[in-house]
């Protein structure tokens, strides 16, 4: 039997009991939650294809964070909300919270040269890491793989070296996304940090057959830089010698002994704007309508990339405009019936980039933090069996609030009843994947949360993730289960409580 449906059997008999009994909170608050939220009559197929065809349709550009493609949907977003019925709950009475976001990238006036003739930057020759540095024409010296033995009786102090890539020392799992572009990273860095502490003065590695198949697609993200949000107001580029990854057909005119490099390299550090769409439904208990059920996602993506197929835009339909449709769609609904606790939308900004929009909101939220009851989080919920789903921080050591898990349970028993999937939520998934959205800020600063999801498939990060390809009715349940929980969130007199002890370890 499959550990998914071993799994759903262990947890079906509590879930049904969580239904019947209301949670395992006192016996008065079990009474009063609700068997069915009221409004799922509006969640409508038709409205959620059309919002998602709209938001991932090649005219958005692939709504990449630090881009005006990236506002232009935020804007769309927000007009969305505000058709939905929702009041504006960012800054100064808007729907916008504008935060600034740093980038350090190479700039593209940088210039690498071998035996005097310049290679294409980020096609041929990929400068990892942003820094301003200047080689003027020095030679090049082949060490091999660059490992302890290739160095023996050998100083490289002062000196530019040429490397082969070889297997990291943990490599990332078979099965893992986007493997050769995390087996690449993790090699470039292992081999680069072991020739630089020993005193070279630049580096240039050779692609294996691994790393020269993801040439591309490391070229064009390590040619964007590194992004971050800006807390001082200026960005501190680091000080460290260039290291240079090329292409593996190089290696020959490379290793002869008479290769010369010369490059001139500047780091550029700059500003741009991003935001996070804040929407808020009122309560309609007096007491309770100051605290807040939060849904959370991202509506930001890739953006215009290199082509594949043909296809250069990458439209991420489910990643995550699925999540950003869903989210209108419990917007109409709640706005129809509001809940006993006020309902708070946050659209983030630049999640793609490091969950930099979750980050500031958690830093500087436009509600207090501690009137949070719950936050409801969710990245692609559009694709894979019909029937499966997951809920990540559902189990130790992930889970942060039993209270909430059991209310999202009890919801999937009673209304979606997808078969539920728990190896992913597992601190030994190679995926890690609890760490890569938007709930794990709020987690950390001690907010029960939960990541609503319906997993990875082969369409992830590429131009492939097109609307076509989502199944809306399935998306559409998946925002009814998240509804439904926040539903009985708001009900419930007292909040899901964080559980005792609970301390985020990855």
């Amino acid at each position: 039997m499959p550990d998914r449906f071993r799994v759903l059997r262990r947890m079906a008999p509590l879930a049904l009991a969580i239904v019947a009994t209301g949670g395992t909170s006192a016996s008065a608050q079990r009474r009063t939650q609700p068997d069915r939220p009221p409004a799922l009559n509006r969640f409508r197929d038709e409205e959620i294809r059309r919002d998602l065809f709209a938001l991932a349709g090649d005219t958005m550009r692939g709504r990449e964070a630090g881009t005006l493609d990236e506002l232009r949907a935020s804007i769309w977003v927000a007009d969305r909300a505000r058709e939905a019925g929702l009041l504006p709950a960012g800054d100064d009475g808007s729907y916008f919270q504008w935060w600034p976001m740093r980038r350090i990238r190479t700039s593209n006036g940088s210039s690498v040269s071998i035996d005097g003739r310049k290679l294409a930057l980020w096609r041929e020759a990929i400068v990892t890491a942003p820094v301003t540095a200047t080689v003027a024409d020095q030679p090049l010296l082949f060490v091999g793989e660059g490992k302890d033995a290739d160095l023996a009786g050998r100083d490289i102090s002062g000196k530019a070296v040429v490397a082969l890539l070889s297997a990291p020392a943990n490599p990332p799992a078979a099965n893992m996304s986007l493997r050769g572009y995390r087996w690449t990273l993790a090699s470039v860095r292992q081999r680069s940090q072991f020739l630089l502490q020993r005193g070279a003065s630049a580096v240039v590695l050779v692609s294996d057959s691994i790393a020269d198949a993801e040439f591309e697609r490391a070229g064009t993200i390590l040619g964007r830089g590194r992004y971050n949000i800006d807390s001082t107001g200026t960005g501190t580029i680091p000080a460290q010698a260039p290291v240079i990854l090329v292409r593996r057909a190089m290696l020959d005119q490379l290793k002869n002994g008479t290769a010369r490099l010369a490059l001139s390299l500047v780091a550029e550090s700059f500003i741009y704007p991003s935001v996070n769409i804040v929407a808020k439904v009122p309560g309609t208990d007096p007491v309770r309508r100051s605290e807040y059920v939060l849904f959370s996602g991202h509506q930001d993506h890739d953006g215009v990339r290199f082509p594949v197929n043909g296809d250069s835009i990458w439209n991420g339909a489910d990643d995550n405009a699925s999540v950003a449709v869903g989210m209108l769609a419990i917007a109409r609904a709640w706005a129809a019936k509001p809940g006993a606790r006020s309902a708070l939308f946050v659209w983030h900004g630049a999640e793609e980039r490091g969950l930099l929009g979750s980050r500031w909101f958690v830093a500087h939220p436009t509600v207090p933090r501690a009137s949070i009851a719950a936050v409801l989080n969710a990245d692609m919920i559009g694709r894979n069996h019909p029937d499966s789903a997951a809920l990540l921080g559902s189990q130790p050591p992930h889970r942060n609030s039993a209270a909430l898990v059991d209310m999202a349970l009890a919801a999937n028993a009673r209304l979606t009843r997808f078969v539920v999937d728990s190896s992913w939520d597992r601190p030994a998934h190679p995926e890690g994947w609890y760490f890569r959205s938007d709930h794990l800020p709020y987690a950390r600063a001690g907010v029960p949360s939960l990541m609503f999801t319906t997993l990875l498939h082969p369409d992830y990060h590429t131009p492939f993730d097109n609307p076509d390809r989502i199944d809306v009715h399935k998306l559409s349940r998946m925002a009814q289960w998240m509804y439904a929980t926040g539903w009985m969130v708001s009900e419930t007199p007292a909040r899901p409580v964080v559980d005792v002890g609970f301390k985020l370890e990855r």
